[in-house]
């Protein structure tokens, strides 16, 4: 019995596994079909879009500002040891538009967003609100879910490519006026190597991280147990599961991008 102890908890933790993943995504499912049929609850998707988009905007420039900078000063550095500080430009833009930003910018969001989604659904949860909706004849999966996941998918692309624009005029404040390189030189080298598909892929990226992070939150704070305790676990586990599936989501889309 103790030689199988482990394979049972091992069988445990797996079939564990595979039934949340199954349910988060029978649970995007739903979302997603209820963005697609009526009704639609415009006041609910703006202020979700203020609060995702506008709102994470100072988070998702500082991080990528000081990304930027930091990402030239590694790039010459590396680049010396192989007299090719002439690459700093085009890399740090390419290094922000197809990896960087997108991905910082997701995490940023998720933490801020993925745990506020949970804690207000979560509450609203404890305090049966939901089930108040319910009671009055409104699906709380198309007035709390569906307006929280469009707006998602369409303010963080939107957040990525400002994210973007500033990490590359970081990098750009730094090549400029700590690395020697003249402005001229610096946006002749970015726009020359920077390719349009590099910005396209890092936008899909940020939609479907966008997704993910609202999906998390819904789903954590639809789930929420009761009690301040039960909203904290919601809380915590959005954002962690969000910053997971965004890393994971990152690799399979780079690998069906450019594997190639």
């Amino acid at each position: 019995m103790s030689l199988l102890s482990p394979l049972a908890r091992l069988g445990r933790a797996t079939l564990g596994a595979l039934a949340a993943t199954g349910r988060l995504a029978a649970f995007a499912a739903t979302g997603v079909s209820h963005i697609v049929r009526p009704p639609f609850y415009g006041r609910e998707f703006g202020s979700a879009l203020m609060q995702i988009g506008w709102f994470s905007l100072p988070v998702v420039g500082m991080t990528a500002l000081f990304t930027g900078a930091a990402l030239a000063l590694q790039i010459y550095a590396g680049g010396q040891r192989f007299s090719a500080e002439s690459v700093v430009p085009s890399i740090t833009a390419i290094g922000m538009v197809r990896e960087l930003g997108p991905v910082l910018g997701g995490l940023m969001v998720a933490a801020r967003v993925a745990s506020s989604i949970a804690a207000e659904v979560g509450t609203m949860k404890v305090t049966e609100q939901i089930d108040a909706l319910t009671t009055l004849s409104t699906n709380p999966m198309k007035y709390l879910v569906a307006p929280r996941l469009l707006a998602a998918t369409l303010a963080v692309p939107v957040l990525v490519a400002v994210g973007d624009s500033i990490g590359i005029f970081g990098g750009y404040i730094v090549g400029t006026t700590r690395l020697g390189f003249s402005p001229m030189t610096y946006l002749a080298n970015t726009r020359a190597y920077l390719e349009p598909f590099d910005i396209v892929s890092g936008l899909i990226k940020g939609a479907a991280f966008g997704f993910l992070i609202a999906l998390c939150g819904t789903y954590f704070g639809m789930a929420s147990g009761r009690g301040a305790q039960g909203v904290g676990r919601a809380t915590k586990s959005a954002v962690v599961t969000a910053s997971v599936l965004i890393l994971a989501a990152n690799y399979l889309l780079t690998e069906m991008f450019f594997s190639g």
